[in-house]
C-alpha cells in the first residue's frame, strides 16, 4: 500500500495548516513487493505490498493467527530460523531486497532490531547485557563502553533506576525494568529500525505506559513498528496502523483515520469488537 497516497492525502486534508503538512524528511525506510511467505504448505502472508517511514511509529493489528508476527519477523529475516519457512517477493530497506542472496542477514539484523513479547535478558550482569552488542562487533575501549551503557540505558529511561546496581545480574530487574533492558540493549548498536513484537503483553499497566513513553522519544532517532493486539495501545502510540486479516493486509494508513474512518467494512467491523 502506497504511503506517497497516504501522506499526499494528509497534506491535502490539512492544506493551510502547516503543524500537518507532509515534512520534506518523510521518507520510506522499508518496503514490501509482493511479499508470500509459507510454513510448510500453509500460507501465512499473502502479497503484502507495503511502504513503512522513517522516524514513525507503525502499528500492525489484527486478529490472533492473521499474520502479525510472520510480517514483523520478514523485516529482519528472523522468519529464517523456522523449519520449513520460504518466502517470495522482497523487503526492500534502503531500496535493497533484504532477501537477495548476497544479502549479509547478520549486517541486517545490527539495523534492524527485534524486541519480544516476554522479555529475554542474558543471565550476565546488567552492565554486560548492554556492551554485549558493541563487543562482538570489536568494541574494547572501557571507556566507550561505559559511555554506551549510560547512553543506551538512558535513552530506555532506566538509567536512573539502575545506574548503582550495574554490576547485578539483569535476572534480579522487574519484567518491565527487564524490557526497557532488553531495548537498551538493541540500542546500544544503534539500529536504524525496531521491531517489537507485542511488547507490553506480559507487563502491568504501570510497566507498559512506561514502554508506550519510550516509544514516543524513539522515533526522534530510529522507526518503529509494533505488533500489538491491544487496539488502545496502537491508537495511542503510533503514527500509522496496518490492519491484517488471514494474512492479507486489509487497510494500511495513518492512525487517525484507520480508527476514526475506516474505509474497508472488515476494519471497522474489527476496530469495533464485532469479531476478533
Amino acid at each position: 500500500m502506497d504511503v506517497k497516497a497516504i501522506l499526499n492525502e494528509r497534506k491535502e486534508s490539512n492544506e493551510g495548516d502547516k503543524s500537518q503538512k507532509v515534512k520534506s524528511s518523510d521518507s520510506i525506510i522499508l518496503e514490501c513487493r509482493d511479499l508470500n511467505l509459507w510454513y510448510e504448505d500453509t500460507q501465512a502472508l499473502k502479497n503484502i505490498n507495503l511502504e513503512l517511514l522513517k522516524n514513525h511509529v507503525t502499528a500492525i493489528i489484527g486478529p490472533s493467527g492473521c499474520g502479525k508476527s510472520t510480517l514483523i519477523r520478514s523485516f529482519n529475516r528472523m522468519n529464517d530460523v523456522i523449519l520449513g519457512c520460504r518466502t517470495e517477493g522482497g523487503v526492500l530497506f534502503h531500496e535493497k531486497n533484504i532477501y537477495d542472496k548476497k544479502t549479509n542477514v547478520i549486517e541486517v539484523r545490527k539495523k534492524i532490531g527485534m524486541i519480544f513479547q516476554k522479555p529475554n535478558p542474558f543471565p550476565m550482569s546488567i552492565f554486560d547485557n548492554i556492551t554485549y552488542g558493541p563487543e562482538v562487533q570489536g568494541e574494547e575501549d572501557p571507556q566507550k563502553l561505559e559511555e554506551i551503557v549510560e547512553f543506551s540505558l538512558k535513552r530506555a529511561f532506566l538509567w536512573d533506576e539502575v545506574k548503582d546496581r550495574l554490576n547485578d545480574s539483569a535476572l534480579t530487574l522487574s519484567g518491565g525494568q527487564q524490557q526497557r533492558l532488553c531495548i537498551a540493549r538493541a540500542l546500544a548498536i544503534e539500529p536504524e529500525v525496531l521491531l517489537m513484537d507485542e511488547p507490553t503483553a506480559s507487563l502491568d499497566p504501570i510497566a507498559t505506559a512506561k514502554i508506550e513513553e519510550l516509544v514516543f522519544e524513539l522515533k526522534k532517532y530510529m522507526t518503529v513498528i509494533c505488533v500489538t493486539h491491544n487496539m488502545q495501545q496502537a491508537a495511542r502510540i503510533s503514527d500509522f496502523t496496518c490492519f491484517m486479516y488471514l494474512g492479507e493486509l486489509i487497510e494500511y494508513g495513518e492512525t487517525t483515520q484507520i480508527f476514526e474512518r475506516p474505509r474497508k467494512e472488515l476494519t471497522e467491523n474489527y476496530i469495533t469488537g464485532r469479531f476478533g
